[in-house]
């Protein structure tokens, strides 16, 4: 099991032709990338914005209102591989995406309101024992090799933005402050679109620790899920959870036509990747820990069962799932 961050890269796409081309050097350019790859866990703190960063990406990315990022996750910095899971040790929960319009993206300090353009959640697994059973955002990541196409509104005023793109994982959320956020903030600059300037949230202050879709026992038999924060933006999109991120419902009625995205184009393209702690094996015989966040026990599990100096294995409800906190 592996912690995880999020990066990004950029490719070159216009709205009018059907070319585009996948620049790898440019890998990370505009991504805020954290400190480290520990998920922020404080709703409260001001690293609920873009994650534990202490200053800006190398440059900005520029997307054409209307087109598509494809936002890409997985467990190790550089690896893209479909060989192993985007988000591993059963970390389960929404994917959601948000921008902030700001006068420069390079210098905006994540203050400014955001308001969400996607949604990947949950939906209900009929075959299922539980919860952890149900389709969710992040199952989605694994199954598209850790990719999900997001579109910017066509309408939305030109500028600088702040995206903010966030795995919640909820394995760990039946009680306060057990929810993991994995978020990354990324530099970018909209091009052509219209006049539309969405309310937003403030981070801190958009999540309550005790939010019913963050402080959740995910293991339950569930008839519904909150998704946290705001609704999404009219002319942004929510996914189908369950169709590995491929099937996208537009918001805002008549005006937004329902569209349907059939796989992972890499269009303008933001990579994103996210983690869940590995387990160390010491160097005596038979000795072994896992980092903070690791799996520890659960049903099925046959690894490590003790913790790193500093954190205690303790389960979950219904002993499902039991991490090192």
């Amino acid at each position: 099991m592996r912690h995880a961050i999020f990066l990004a890269g950029v490719t070159a796409f216009a709205t009018q032709t059907q070319a585009h081309a996948t620049f790898q050097a440019l890998w990370s350019t505009c991504a805020r990338l954290p400190n480290g790859n520990s998920p922020v866990t404080a709703v409260t703190s001001n690293d609920i914005r873009c994650n534990a960063n202490q200053g800006p990406a190398a440059s900005k990315c520029s997307v054409p209102a209307g087109g598509t990022v494809t936002v890409e996750m997985h467990q190790q910095n550089g690896d893209r591989s479909c060989a192993n899971e985007a988000i591993g040790g059963a970390h389960h929960g929404p994917v959601l995406v948000y921008m902030s319009k700001v006068a420069d993206a390079s210098t905006a300090d994540g203050s400014t309101p955001f308001f969400k353009v996607f949604e990947d959640t949950w939906a209900k697994n009929p075959s299922g024992g539980g919860g952890s059973d149900d389709y969710w955002g992040t199952k989605d990541l694994n199954a598209n090799c850790g990719k999900m196409d997001v579109k910017i509104p066509a309408n939305l005023a030109p500028g600088d933005y702040l995206l903010r793109a966030e795995a919640i994982a909820l394995h760990a959320a039946s009680g306060a402050a057990g929810a993991q956020f994995y978020i990354t903030c990324y530099q970018i600059t909209v091009t052509g679109g219209g006049s539309l300037t969405p309310a937003g949230v403030s981070f801190p202050g958009a999540y309550k620790a005790a939010d019913p879709g963050i402080q959740i026992n995910i293991y339950q038999n569930l008839a519904s899920y909150v998704s946290p924060g705001p609704a999404v933006i009219a002319g942004g999109t929510k996914a189908v959870a369950g169709k590995a991120g491929s099937v996208v419902t537009a918001t805002g009625g008549a005006a937004v036509p329902p569209t349907t995205v059939v796989g992972s184009t890499l269009k303008t393209s933001i990579v994103v990747t996210t983690a869940v702690a590995t387990p160390t094996t010491g160097s005596g015989a038979g000795v072994c820990s896992v980092a903070k966040y690791g799996q520890c026990g659960g049903s099925g599990y046959s690894g490590c069962t003790t913790c790193a100096s500093g954190s205690t294995c303790k389960a979950q409800p219904g002993n499902y799932y039991a991490q090192c906190l």
